[in-house]
C-alpha cells in the first residue's frame, strides 16, 4: 500500500466557462506534475472533447513522427507528453448537469474509448448537437438516479461533484427534498461524495454527517475532494477560484491504477482517503481523528481481548451488532477515553488470528471483517472493519442477536428482530421520488398512501413514547427510536436498554400534567435538558390541532431543524 495524490475534478478549454483560453494540455499536465498529484480526470461539462483534443494532438504528432515529418518543437512536445503521462495517470470522465442542475461526475478508465463515453451523455440526454460545447445548461437533461446507474454499469465511478455546494446533491442548508436527498447520497450506485470541507474537524462537516451515523443516512460515503479548476492556478483576486491540485485527495492503494481506485471506493476502509495536505503541514492520522470522534453508532473502542472479564465477548457482540446495523470500525488496544494512554496488544498476528477463528466460529450466517495491524503512539492495536450485512440477523452463538445505537451495543427486542429479517426485502423501503412542476426546480417525495403529513416534523433523534398501557401492575410502552424510526412494542422498565429507561421514565414524570413548566412556542415546547460534556440532550413536547401530546425524550442537537431549534435556542442559554 502507498499513498497516491489525486484530483479528480478538472476542466480545461473545452469548458465553455473555463477562465484562461490560452492554457494547454501540456500547461495542466505541468501543472499536475508541479503539484505532486499522480491521478488526475479530465471532467468538462457534460462532453469529453477535453479528453479527445488532446488524444488527437499526441496522434497528430506520433504520426507525423512515423512519416518523418517532426519539427524539432514538435518531438519536444511530444517527448513532454509522454513524460508527463507516464508520471500522472489520466482518467477521462465528464461532469454532467443532470436534472434540476445537480452535478455528477463519471470517471472512466483510461482504456474506456471516448466513444463509448460519448454515448452515456446521449443516453442521459444530452442534446448531439451539443456534444462539443461543454455547455453547463443542456436542457431537459436525466435525473441523478439514472446518471449514477448508467455510469456506473459502464464501468465509471459516479461521483456526486461538490456535493455540499452549489449545484450539489446534498442539498445542505435546505429544508426540502428530505427522502430525495436521501436517495441522491444514499444511492448503491453512487461511489463517493466530492465535498469542499474535507480537511474541516467536528460534527458540522460533510463527511461526519455522511458517516453513517444518522439513522435516515446509513450507509457511510467515502468523501474526497477536488479542485474543480477552470484555470491553471489559484485566481489570486478570487480565492475560491481553485487551480489544478489546489484542494486534492490522498488514497492508499495497492498500485497506481483506474481498478485499484475503484475497489477503494467500493470497499469499506474509510482510513484509505485523507485531504491532501502540503508538506509544512502535519500528517493525516485517521486513529487519532476516531478517537477525537469517540464512540459511537459506528465505532467503539477496547482495551484488550481477554477472555477474562468478558471483553473478548464483548468484541464479538460488537462486530454482531454493526453487521445488524449500520457496519462500523473497531480498535482494540485503547481505550474510549482519548486522555488515557494507548495499552496496546502484546502480539498483533496471534489475536488477529484468533479474533478471525472466533468471528467465523461464533457469529452466523458467515461474516466476512477486514483485520488489519496498526502502529499508534508506538503501541501495536487491531483494527476491525465490520461491514453491514447483506444477510441479517446475525446472532452470536446462534440465538444472541444484537443491535448498534449510538454508543451502546444491546440485545434486540422482537420488532427489531422482525425488522432486521424484513431488511432483506430491499423492495420494502423503496421510496418513489417526483419532481415539482416544471421550473420549480426542488424535488419532493411522494407520501405513502395512508401516511399522515404532520404540521410539524418530529426531531431525529431521541425516543418518544407512543402508548403505555398497564397489565397486571405492569406498565408496558411502546416506543418509537427516532435514530431508525423503528416502533418496539411491549418495552417495560426493566427491559428497556439505556435511552429507552431514560425516556420512560421522564414519561412517567411529565405525562400526568404535561403543561407544568413548558415554555410554549407555538405548538411546540421543551420539557427539559440535560447536560452532558459538552452536549445538551433535550426532553421535548408537541402538540396537536386536538390537544393531544407527543413526547420526545434524549434528542441531541444532530436531531433538531430550525422549528425546534427555536424552542431550545431561548432556553439553552446558562
Amino acid at each position: 500500500m502507498k499513498w497516491y495524490t489525486i484530483d479528480l475534478h478538472l476542466h480545461t478549454t473545452a469548458s465553455s466557462d473555463y477562465q484562461q483560453a490560452n492554457v494547454s494540455y501540456l500547461d495542466i499536465l505541468r501543472r499536475a506534475e508541479a503539484q505532486g498529484l499522480d491521478i488526475v480526470a479530465i471532467t468538462d461539462h457534460n462532453t469529453v472533447a477535453g479528453c479527445r483534443r488532446m488524444h488527437e494532438e499526441i496522434q497528430q504528432l506520433e504520426m507525423l513522427k512515423r512519416l518523418n515529418r517532426l519539427l524539432p518543437e514538435e518531438q519536444s512536445r511530444l517527448d513532454e507528453y509522454h513524460r508527463l503521462l507516464d508520471r500522472v495517470m489520466v482518467l477521462p470522465g465528464f461532469e454532467f448537469t443532470a436534472t434540476f442542475g445537480f452535478h455528477v461526475l463519471g470517471v472512466f478508465s483510461p482504456d474506456k474509448p471516448l466513444r463509448e463515453i460519448e454515448h452515456i451523455l446521449l443516453d442521459l440526454n444530452i442534446p448531439a448537437d451539443q456534444l462539443d460545447e461543454g455547455s453547463v445548461t443542456v436542457g431537459a437533461s436525466a435525473d441523478v438516479l439514472t446518471a449514477y446507474e448508467k455510469i456506473n454499469a459502464a464501468g465509471g465511478l459516479a461521483i456526486a461533484a461538490h456535493a455540499n455546494s452549489n449545484n450539489g446533491v446534498a442539498m445542505r442548508g435546505f429544508r426540502f427534498g428530505g427522502q430525495t436527498k436521501i436517495a441522491y447520497t444514499q444511492d448503491p450506485n453512487l461511489h463517493a461524495l466530492e465535498v469542499t470541507d474535507l480537511d474541516r474537524k467536528g460534527r458540522y462537516s460533510t463527511a461526519s454527517f455522511f458517516n453513517g451515523t444518522k439513522p435516515e443516512y446509513p450507509r457511510r460515503m467515502h468523501c474526497i475532494q477536488g479542485s474543480d479548476a477552470h484555470r491553471l492556478e489559484k485566481d489570486p483576486n478570487r480565492r475560491k477560484n481553485l487551480g489544478v491540485g489546489d484542494r486534492a485527495t490522498d488514497v492508499r492503494l495497492p498500485e497506481l491504477s483506474f481498478e485499484a481506485l475503484k475497489e477503494l471506493f467500493n470497499g469499506n476502509d474509510f482510513a484509505r482517503t485523507r485531504p491532501h495536505r502540503h508538506k509544512a503541514e502535519p500528517a493525516f492520522d485517521f486513529v487519532q481523528a476516531a478517537r477525537e470522534e469517540g464512540a459511537n453508532i459506528v465505532q467503539d473502542f477496547h482495551e484488550s481481548m481477554t477472555v477474562r472479564g468478558g471483553k473478548l465477548y464483548a468484541v464479538i457482540a460488537d462486530v454482531c451488532a454493526f453487521a445488524n446495523t449500520n457496519g462500523g470500525t473497531i480498535y482494540i488496544g485503547m481505550s474510549r477515553n482519548p486522555k488515557r494512554g494507548v495499552e496496546g496488544l502484546a502480539s498483533v498476528n496471534q489475536e488477529i488470528a484468533r479474533l478471525v477463528k472466533e468471528i467465523s466460529d461464533r457469529i452466523s450466517p458467515e461474516l466476512v471483517c477486514n483485520i488489519d495491524g496498526h502502529k499508534f503512539r508506538g503501541k501495536n492495536i487491531i483494527r476491525v472493519l465490520v461491514p453491514r450485512g447483506d444477510d441479517p440477523p446475525y446472532a452470536v452463538d446462534d440465538s444472541k442477536i444484537y443491535l448498534r445505537t449510538e454508543a451502546e451495543t444491546g440485545m434486540a427486542v422482537r420488532d427489531e428482530i422482525v425488522e432486521l429479517v424484513l431488511r432483506g426485502q430491499p423492495d420494502r423501503h423503496r421510496e418513489e421520488l417526483v419532481s415539482l412542476p416544471e421550473g420549480d426546480g426542488k424535488p419532493v417525495p411522494v407520501p405513502q398512501a395512508g401516511v399522515e403529513v404532520e404540521p410539524q416534523v418530529p426531531p431525529r433523534t431521541g425516543v418518544e413514547i407512543v402508548t403505555v398501557e398497564e397489565r397486571q401492575g405492569v406498565r408496558y410502552y411502546t416506543v418509537r427510536d427516532l435514530r431508525n424510526n423503528n416502533v418496539v412494542k411491549n418495552v417495560t422498565r426493566k427491559s428497556a436498554r439505556k435511552l429507552w429507561h431514560y425516556a420512560v421514565t421522564q414519561y412517567d414524570k411529565v405525562s400526568k400534567d404535561p403543561q407544568a413548566g413548558v415554555n410554549w412556542h407555538g405548538d411546540l415546547g421543551m420539557l427539559g435538558r440535560q447536560k452532558i460534556g459538552n452536549f445538551s440532550r433535550y426532553d421535548l413536547i408537541q402538540r396537536d390541532a386536538k390537544g393531544q401530546y407527543r413526547f420526545y425524550f434524549g434528542v441531541t442537537e444532530d436531531g433538531i431543524d430550525e422549528n425546534w431549534q427555536q424552542v431550545i435556542g431561548n432556553n439553552s442559554e446558562d
